[in-house]
């Protein structure tokens, strides 16, 4: 099958993409590493010329955080929005939407609620939609995971108002799984939470990458929450990811329930291991 992917130089998108060449499937990449700047494709007029011959669509683009012309309502909304009228203008059926946890009814987030917006687009479509949304995603390459390698190596790692924060990771192999899952399922208009298997606090988090690194249990300082809000001000301009509604997020944590994405997948989610953090959706490990 022809398979549009956005995103497709990613994170998720390169393990995607890598997954469904794999199961044979031919894949046409959209990326600006490949020439198309997803913020420009605001109109579904813009999409009808890479939907030729296309039986199916992945939408994985997504920003942490607003940088220059990247912004959310663009990256998340519009252009996803306009991806999906033209798939059902053309009649390419067969839509999967990477979107993230927290993005429902209860989003107080700017990135979630963009998010929210495109998904709640694609299901008013009379398209074979899936909508899934994944928590905090692990393995090689991943830019949160590697910032939060580096965080665990700190000798004094700072923890956000006593890092008990429920975290629920799930390994990029099991997304990868759900998605070539949704290529094929005959049920569709579904929307799962992708989530693993286990519950962490964000404390016990950095200890297993510590442990995944060769590295003693750590040494943690508590910050107030209020305190790391105020200096989000001054790491704004440094990154992006950097932003108060992403500690919001985390101080709300990441956990569903995820009977359903089990039962969708036809297993449990993997039990993380000290490997995985290094390993790609090949399970292939990388160099640390």
């Amino acid at each position: 099958m022809k398979v549009l992917l956005t995103g497709a130089s990613g994170f998720i998108g390169r393990n995607i993409s890598a997954a469904l060449t794999t199961q044979g499937h031919e894949v046409v990449p959209v990326s600006r590493r490949h020439g198309v700047d997803f913020a420009q494709m605001q109109a579904p007029a813009c999409w009808l010329p890479y939907l030729d011959g296309v039986g199916a669509v992945v939408n994985c683009v997504g920003i942490i955080g607003p940088r220059g012309s990247q912004c959310f309502n663009t990256l998340h909304t519009i252009a996803p929005s306009a991806l999906f009228t033209a798939c059902a203008q053309v009649g390419v059926r067969r839509v999967v939407q990477i979107s993230a946890l927290g993005a429902d009814n209860a989003a107080f987030s700017a990135y979630h609620r963009s998010k929210r917006d495109a998904d709640d687009h694609l299901r008013s479509l009379d398209l074979d939609w899936f909508v899934l949304r994944p928590s905090l995603i692990y393995g090689r390459g991943g830019t949160s995971a590697d910032l939060l390698l580096r965080l665990a190596r700190l000798p004094l790692i700072p923890v956000i108002a006593g890092g008990q924060q429920p975290l629920q990771p799930v390994h990029i192999s099991d997304v990868v799984a759900a998605v070539l899952q949704s290529i094929s399922a005959p049920q569709t208009r579904l929307t799962l939470d992708v989530a693993g298997s286990q519950i962490f606090s964000f404390i016990h988090w950095l200890d297993l990458m510590r442990k995944a690194q060769g590295l003693a249990p750590g040494r943690f300082v508590s910050i107030p929450f209020a305190l790391a809000m105020a200096g989000t001000r001054l790491g704004r301009p440094i990154s992006p990811m950097l932003q108060p509604d992403n500690l919001r997020m985390l101080q709300a944590g990441y956990q569903c329930d995820i009977e359903a994405f089990a039962r969708f997948l036809g297993r449990m989610p993997l039990v993380v291991e000290p490997d995985l953090f290094f390993s790609d959706a090949t399970l292939k490990r990388g160099q640390s």
